[in-house]
């Protein structure tokens, strides 16, 4: 793999840039693979990376039905916090943050991360009771958030109305500084460039259809539309596909999908400092590089695989955004889309051993998944390298289910499930 690096952008530069490599190679599946990673997206992709680089495990196959970074990856408003409240959750996150700090670095890839702040609105006495909690509880395990007054707030997001006479007024805000954005697109084509380079195959339009045991029940191979590849372990990475696929292995989860809309608006010049989220009223906001507004809202109160939602939850959102911030009423919206993800009873994700031995799973994480990217990499690859829970991620077993000791975030999620 070639670095990036000024001596070789200038040196590109003054050949029009054609001397640059294809980032990851397009091989056809081998017969065998130590691992088989189903699920090209950004935690699929850095669980073979850090499979490679942690580990050693470099015989490697990541399947991807689409093209890579082409699910909930690419659908994403990007934000980056790991404010949650649960010492489980907080771990967890908090973890994803300290590797979020340095991955441009240790991919040799910008993605563009930026710790701009995220500042979480209270709009009564309710949330500024739940808020300030989180704040406390945050400060007990090490992660950063702090309490902001209705002036803080402003300060902080000069475009915020903070009137009293507003429909949303504006009572304080929990603010996490280290919180940010990053490029989603960057993201996963960094951790696809160094899996490649470490010798993982990356094997794109190549959809799973089923799964072959052996005599004892453990995992044999994964069935494919390229054919049938045999492997030692498999691990699930499918977001809001997870239980279909896991359907065709015979198992049910206990996750729903359901669509998650966001949209962006015409670019305009640098207006935005940080990003604002609203529980409340299920909104939230950044600007982008490109100068587009990135805005995101609840999910559709239905279950569905469909990549769109109902006009009326972007309304609703569109109508809360336009009475916080008054001169974005004038802004025209570019596009919208929609992902779609997978949400556990308790509102909090899976990384987990299955009945089926050496097949596990990474899925649940509703609409926090982005944020968590290089942390769930990294545990869900200490995971199936090892054959056992990484501590981080142990509490997050399917047996809590069974067991009765859920992690609930709801209320941490930022948004209405």
């Amino acid at each position: 793999m070639r670095r990036f690096s000024l001596a070789s952008l200038l040196q590109e530069s003054t050949k029009g840039h054609t001397g640059w490599e294809r980032q990851w190679r397009a091989p056809e599946p081998k017969k065998h693979y130590d691992v088989v990673i189903v699920g090209g997206g950004g935690h699929g992709l850095a669980t073979a990376y850090y499979l490679a680089t942690v580990h050693g495990v470099t015989n490697v196959a990541v399947i991807e039905k689409g093209w890579i970074g082409g699910g909930n990856t690419g659908r994403n408003t990007t934000i980056i916090r790991s404010n949650y409240l649960f010492d489980e959750s907080a771990a967890l996150y908090n973890h994803a943050m300290n590797l979020w700090e340095g991955l441009s670095q240790e991919l040799n890839y910008n993605i563009m991360f930026s710790q701009r702040g995220v500042l979480m609105l209270a709009h009564n006495h309710h949330d500024v009771v739940t808020f300030k909690r989180h704040v406390y509880a945050n400060r007990l395990n090490g992660v950063d958030n702090e309490w902001l007054t209705t002036e803080e707030c402003k300060a902080f997001c000069p475009p915020l109305d903070t009137s009293r006479n507003i429909r949303y007024p504006v009572m304080g805000g929990a603010l996490q500084r280290k919180g940010g954005t990053a490029r989603h697109d960057a993201v996963a084509w960094g951790y696809a460039r160094g899996a490649d380079a470490r010798g993982v195959d990356i094997i794109q339009n190549c959809e799973v259809t089923g799964l072959q045991r052996n005599a004892d029940g453990s995992v044999k191979a994964v069935e494919t539309t390229r054919g049938t590849i045999s492997c030692n372990k498999v691990g699930v990475v499918a977001a809001g596909h997870t239980g279909v696929v896991m359907g065709r292995f015979g198992l049910r989860m206990p996750v729903e999908s359901v669509p998650l809309q966001a949209l962006v608006s015409e670019p305009v010049k640098p207006v935005f400092p940080c990003v604002v989220m609203s529980n409340a009223v299920h909104a939230y906001i950044s600007q982008s590089d490109k100068g587009e507004l990135v805005i995101g809202a609840g999910t559709d109160q239905y279950n569905s695989y469909s990549q769109q939602g109902g006009i009326h939850v972007t309304n609703h959102t569109l109508d809360a955004i336009c009475e916080l911030f008054p001169q974005f009423t004038r802004m025209r919206m570019l596009r919208s889309w929609g992902g779609i993800v997978d949400v556990t009873p308790d509102r909090s994700p899976i990384l987990s051993k299955t009945p089926i031995k050496n097949l596990f799973v990474n899925c649940g994480w509703g609409t926090g998944g982005f944020k968590a990217t290089p942390g769930s990499g990294h545990v869900f690859a200490h995971m199936l390298a090892t054959g056992e829970p990484h501590r981080i991620n142990a509490p997050f077993s399917l047996d809590r289910f069974r067991t009765g000791t859920l992690i609930d975030e709801a209320a941490a999620a930022a948004v209405s499930h």
